[in-house]
């Protein structure tokens, strides 16, 4: 499905309890003259398969690069295969490029630089954005010429992320609040559009400030366990599939409050039971 005047998305439906809406990769250019690939999906072999079948749907247009966002599996499972078919450069974080050499050969993967612009077809350029917090090598990319965010898993589509590094993650929303974008296109869920991707990231991250203050209520309840804030702060009919991600947000938040010193870490006591 096209986009916008640069972007075309392939969706992948693949029934991920963590992030619904199903999984996105996106060629971005002109199918005329060349494009770029943004992440390759999961190990799964009727995932690269869709992601190679589009190319061709395509046009089979030069690849100039195969961009990613991060290191989790889903995004770089299908790599090898995508890579043998198209031979397209790849670029991601520094951080994550010795893990990808080994994957497709020493040459073949070239370290982003931050900010740094990639030229592809029709005039697009993407900007590179790195953005830790979700993952220490996560990048995000800026369409200028269409006002498209691609947010891979720092913003998805119709839930919110789970994060590794929350202090982090803060300040790499408000540096993509910066960048001018109508539409945010996510590693997973839907494709926002105008008028409501133009919001996304400042739902985000007032989101987030909401939710530490409802960790920081929880406290002054004396709730000192993390599953029992979440069961707190949660709706009643929380998923179960989505228990164990809540209290990953929780704990993140709790550390983010302990690196402010906002809050103190209390280790566990241990006593002998009365016999």
């Amino acid at each position: 499905m096209q986009v916008t005047s640069h972007v075309y998305v392939m969706h992948y439906d693949d029934g991920a309890v963590g992030h619904p809406g199903g999984s996105n990769n996106y060629f971005v250019g002109d199918p005329k003259e060349e494009m770029v690939l943004i992440d390759t999906g999961d190990h799964q072999k009727v995932w690269t398969q869709k992601v190679l079948d589009y190319w061709r749907k395509l046009g089979r247009p030069k690849i100039g690069a195969i961009l990613i966002t991060h290191g989790h599996g889903d995004h770089t499972g299908g790599l090898d295969r995508i890579y043998e078919a198209t031979r397209a450069l790849v670029r991601c974080h520094p951080k994550l490029a010795e893990r990808l050499r080994v994957v497709v050969g020493e040459k073949a993967v070239v370290p982003l630089r931050s900010t740094e612009v990639i030229r592809t077809g029709g005039g697009a350029t993407l900007r590179a954005l790195f953005t830790p917090g979700h993952e220490v090598d996560h990048v995000c990319y800026y369409l200028r010429q269409d006002r498209v965010l691609f947010t891979g898993d720092t913003i998805l589509g119709a839930s919110s992320s789970s994060v590794r590094d929350l202090s982090s993650y803060m300040k790499s929303l408000q540096l993509l609040a910066r960048y001018r974008h109508d539409t945010i296109c996510p590693a997973h869920g839907p494709v926002v559009p105008s008028p409501r991707g133009a919001r996304l990231v400042q739902w985000y991250i007032n989101h987030r400030n909401e939710r530490e203050q409802q960790v920081l209520a929880a406290l002054r309840k004396g709730i000192a366990d993390v599953s029992e804030m979440v069961r707190d702060i949660y709706p009643r009919n929380l998923k179960r599939g989505l228990v164990h991600s809540a209290e990953g947000n929780v704990q993140t938040h709790l550390e983010k409050l302990v690196k402010e010193g906002r809050v103190a870490e209390t280790p566990p006591r241990y006593v002998l039971k009365k016999k």
